[in-house]
């Protein structure tokens, strides 16, 4: 892999690109990723800023009481879009154990797999407060620039209130577990 010069990144991350053989994948993540980071630096964050902590990558409950534990404020249950590991789960699949094991203490954000507005019903029904949406915008962004992330954010929002009035639900707090179906739904059902 060679990576373009990055002009517009400048200062932010090195620019340089890699001469040797190979990919290049590695010298790339190992400048990026900062392999020493742990739940103890969030201590430190907290100490250099007021603003509210959210932990990103959560997809366990273990991770979720942890990221309680060292005071996160929020949780984002993601899978960095699912390109690191390829057995990552989805995250709409985790969700709802990352919200028992937080409670309700601090908001849960769903990141990954919003494509439609069906798909933000359910992340709501599971227990997230909110969700992130990425590469819907992304695409708008590339088809039509602003005009095109507006028309995105407009046809989930459609398609949430489509779904809401299908489901009887007139506003969003009217969503609920019950639902939904999951696997483990499916599966308990067959017992």
């Amino acid at each position: 892999m060679n990576l373009p010069q990055l002009k517009n990144l400048e200062g932010l991350i090195s620019i340089e690109v890699f001469s040797d053989k190979g990919s290049n994948t590695k010298p790339y993540t190992n400048e990026i990723f900062d392999s020493s980071f742990c739940w103890r630096d969030i201590a430190w964050l907290k100490s250099i800023t007021n603003l509210p902590i959210l932990i990103k990558g959560i997809l366990t409950r273990e991770d979720a009481t942890k990221a309680m534990e060292v005071g996160a404020a929020g949780i984002i249950v993601s899978n960095h879009g699912g390109r690191q590991l390829d057995y990552t789960p989805a995250t709409i699949s985790v969700l709802e154990e990352v919200v028992q094991a937080v409670g309700r203490k601090v908001p849960v954000l769903l990141d990954g797999g919003i494509r439609r507005g069906t798909d933000v019903f359910k992340a709501l029904a599971l227990g997230a407060q909110a969700v992130l949406v990425g590469r819907p915008v992304i695409y708008g962004l590339a088809a039509k620039g602003e005009a095109g992330v507006r028309k995105v954010m407009h046809m989930l929002k459609d398609e949430l209130e489509l779904t809401m009035a299908l489901a009887g639900c007139p506003t969003l707090k009217d969503i609920s577990r019950s639902h939904v179906r999951t696997d483990r739904d499916r599966l308990q059902s067959l017992l």
